[in-house]
């Protein structure tokens, strides 16, 4: 990709005129964060559904968001952990794709609350996330749900934070997800560090914020030779053998198609199951913004495709 303006035009239509209207944030004041979650509280309103029981279970520093089918269970699961950059957003805002997976694939589905950056920097989210994988598998068996079936998943931050917890749960020996499904995620301190890729201006979540948000979640700015902790960036693992199969999907108009692609190859290469979803001229969260798109519904199919092959749930 040239460095240059990246412009509404060059995305493929069927996302054109919902990226027209998004606001372009700088992140770096708490005031404009303050207006960016205004806008997401917004743009994703809890949503109810008749086919799904939804309840909230408040644990220890973070609270667990809970869907189950109403009717039929596939006796499966998956912790579910949203995105905003590690600075932002809430369980909440993905009712509706948690609502669908429940829906469609007969699912109990456990979304995480955790803290966030800067109040709350690493390793608070995903300790977060860590204990609400140790509770999903403690009352996995009330809920209906095999412990051996649950799955990890994310979007964005969110994506991040389940490639994490991923490797956390290895090394420290607890149960394995059965698969890790990685939505765009924001998996590499390193991108933030490009000179060539800020002038781009990437749709929906540029370089600029990026910086902003690894520097709230570590600490510290990426580029300024503090030592990285373990698991606190994916990508930075030397070693990716023995973690769970994974489905990665990212768009090639993305910040993170770079880093998303060479993350797929390195799990390939170190022996890990993976499939690797590439969506042509769309950005940063476009299944979110346009989600009635036939793309969009194309994307989330490929990774339903994927989880009932892992889990063995009927068509």
């Amino acid at each position: 990709m040239t460095s240059k303006q990246m412009k509404v035009s060059d995305l493929h239509p069927q996302v054109q005129k919902q990226v027209a209207r998004m606001p372009t944030i700088s992140l770096r004041s708490p005031l404009s964060r303050m207006l960016m979650k205004s806008v997401m509280a917004i743009a994703f309103r809890s949503q109810a559904d008749a086919n799904v029981r939804r309840h909230t279970v408040k644990l220890e520093h973070v609270s667990v968001r809970v869907y189950e089918p109403v009717s039929e269970h596939a006796g499966a699961g998956m912790l579910f952990i949203h995105g905003g950059g590690y600075v932002m957003g809430q369980a909440r805002m993905n009712d509706p794709d948690c609502n669908r997976i429940v829906r469609e694939l007969g699912m109990s589905v456990v979304s995480v609350d955790y803290r966030l950056a800067p109040k709350h920097p690493y390793p608070a989210p995903l300790d977060d996330c860590y204990k609400a994988w140790l509770w999903f598998l403690d009352n996995a068996e009330l809920m209906g749900v095999d412990p051996s079936r649950i799955v990890v998943a994310g979007q964005s931050a969110g994506g991040g934070l389940a490639a994490a917890l991923c490797q956390r749960i290895l090394d420290e020996g607890a149960p394995q997800p059965a698969a890790q499904l990685l939505y765009y995620p924001m998996i590499d301190d390193r991108t933030a560090t490009r000179g060539d890729l800020t002038p781009v201006r990437h749709i929906a979540w540029n370089n600029e914020n990026n910086f902003f948000g690894w520097s709230a979640y570590l600490g510290h700015p990426p580029d300024d030779g503090s030592e990285i902790p373990r698991w606190a960036v994916p990508s930075r693992r030397p070693d990716l053998s023995n973690l769970p199969p994974a489905w990665i999907g990212v768009g090639d108009k993305d910040l993170f198609y770079g880093e998303n692609l060479d993350y797929a190859e390195r799990l390939s290469k170190d022996g890990v199951e993976s499939e690797l979803e590439i969506v042509e001229d769309v950005p940063h969260g476009f299944d979110a913004l346009a989600p009635e798109a036939d793309i969009s519904r194309d994307f989330r199919e490929a990774s339903f495709d994927f989880l009932r092959r892992r889990l063995g749930i009927d068509s």
